[in-house]
């Protein structure tokens, strides 16, 4: 397919410019100007039209296809969802628009608020960060304000992580000023609580832990886990990311976490991926109320309205009141399920399970245990016998019709691929992926190039990714070297 550049003719015109009716170089002052025209694609409408619609069938997403990419819940956008947002009185808000102007809008907020607070047992809410990672960044900082309060910020200078973490995780502890001090998961898939031990003291701020983990697996001793920081005066990060397993069944605040920030995005369903939109609200337990990002969203009597006054805040991160669209169709997708919610996550680890089922003598397991949301297998039996890894796996994957999963995280796994189906997929769908995955196995026994040479059905086969970051091309020159 050639670039819309390339498919420029001189001259030809999609749309033509009104005259503004202004005397050449008199509206523009003279240090702005261009010296020459801009170089810009030439084409007519009908060429315009059949480019673009062109490129979108070549855009893989939740509603062309199933998406198991693990840790990211790429389940499916109810477009009631779109209704909602879409109308006028959210569309057409201004972000500057007064309080008492703005009190459905305000409200919304208020109630989602208390409607996250709830979902994982904490006590306040921030809806401010704009995704995870701003909300990973948020929650340390909010723990560096409550022991800069307590006299205690140069003396606690580390948070433990395990070495299944998000990558996330350990960026955004450096961001706010710490050291990351990894600990070990046992052969269970569980933090090694031994080691654990020997590496929190009084230098320890905190904890930062995905539970269930970036295994699929939920941390069987989250309690004892808990104790050990509480006892040394730390406190609790919890990583929302796989949220989606737990909604309704266990609350990571009665697990003893402290502070954890939520991925609107993707348990409460957003169109996502490529960047955006997203949400990384954050909850909070009491001792950490005071400094939570101003404003919030308050209610007095019957009305509802922006609080300022907040002396110990940590102040905003986020313009305005934050991704405000994603608030509403957050909204909408709670209310919808309602005391259900239940019912979402239960399905999501049912799903995942019946999956694993199916694969697990196919593949390599490396934690022999039910999972949770997502799972993660190995294919480090096809690398030994056949010559076959992850990404052969995956990107044969895509022949099928399939995005790919996760591959090669987490890193304690080797030829990891982490799959997450959510609750949203048909077993009809299920049963094809795993169809395609073991149907994979066997190519790979009988014609391992097949894999290696894949995808052969995409616009575009295998790319010489190494070639590609050495040698990159960013930008198209329009004929000039």
């Amino acid at each position: 397919m050639k670039l819309i550049y390339e498919k420029s003719q001189a001259g030809r015109r999609a749309s033509s410019i009104p005259d503004p009716g202004l005397e050449n170089g008199t509206a523009i002052p003279e240090g702005l100007r261009r010296s020459v025209p801009p170089r810009l694609p030439e084409v007519a409408e009908p060429e315009l039209l059949r480019h673009f619609t062109e490129l979108s069938t070549r855009n893989f997403g939740i509603d062309t296809g199933f998406y198991p990419l693990g840790s990211c819940t790429m389940k499916y956008n109810p477009r009631v969802n779109e209704r909602l947002v879409g109308l006028p009185g959210f569309r057409d808000l201004h972000p500057y628009q007064d309080d008492e102007d703005a009190q459905g809008a305000l409200e919304l907020m208020w109630r989602l608020q208390g409607i996250l607070a709830e979902i994982v047992g904490l006590d306040d809410v921030t809806l401010q960060p704009a995704a995870g990672s701003q909300g990973e960044l948020t929650g340390l900082t909010l723990i560096s304000a409550y022991f800069k309060d307590r006299g205690e910020y140069e003396q606690r200078r580390e948070i433990v992580i395990p070495d299944t973490a998000h990558g996330t995780n350990p960026a955004s502890v450096t961001m706010a000023g710490y050291t990351v001090r990894k600990v070990n998961v046992d052969e269970r898939g569980n933090i090694d609580v031994d080691d654990l031990r020997a590496k929190v003291g009084p230098q320890t701020a905190g904890l930062m832990l995905t539970n269930p983990s970036t295994l699929g697996l939920f941390e069987e001793r989250i309690e004892e886990v808990a104790s050990i920081f509480h006892d040394a005066g730390a406190l609790l990060y919890y990583d929302g990311a796989n949220l989606n397993a737990v909604c309704g069944i266990s609350r990571p605040g009665d697990m003893g976490f402290d502070v954890l920030h939520f991925n609107l995005h993707k348990t409460f369903s957003q169109p996502h991926g490529g960047g955006g939109p997203g949400a990384g609200s954050v909850a909070v337990r009491d001792i950490l109320e005071p400094y939570l990002p101003a404003p919030i969203v308050v209610r007095e009597g019957d009305s509802y309205r922006l609080d300022h006054d907040r002396p110990k805040s940590i102040g905003r991160v986020r313009g305005f009141g934050g991704p405000f669209g994603v608030f509403v169709r957050a909204y909408a997708f709670i209310r919808m399920w309602g005391p259900g919610l239940r019912d979402m996550s239960e399905t999501a680890v049912l799903n995942a399970n019946y999956m694993l089922a199916r694969l697990r003598d196919h593949y390599e397991l490396p934690y022999d245990r039910h999972c949770m949301h997502e799972f993660v297998v190995s294919a480090r039996g096809l690398k030994r016998e056949h010559g076959a890894t992850a990404l052969d796996v995956a990107k044969r994957l895509m022949d099928y019709g399939f995005h790919p999963p996760t591959v090669y995280f987490p890193l304690v796994v080797p030829e990891a691929l982490m799959i997450e189906p959510t609750e949203t997929e048909a077993r009809e769908t299920l049963d094809a992926f795993c169809d395609a995955m073991v149907e994979i196995v066997r190519e790979a026994e009988r014609e391992p190039d097949l894999l290696k040479q894949a995808p052969h059905s995409r616009p575009v086969s295998r790319l010489d990714e190494a070639g590609a970051a050495k040698r990159m091309v960013l930008r198209h020159h329009g004929g000039d070297d």
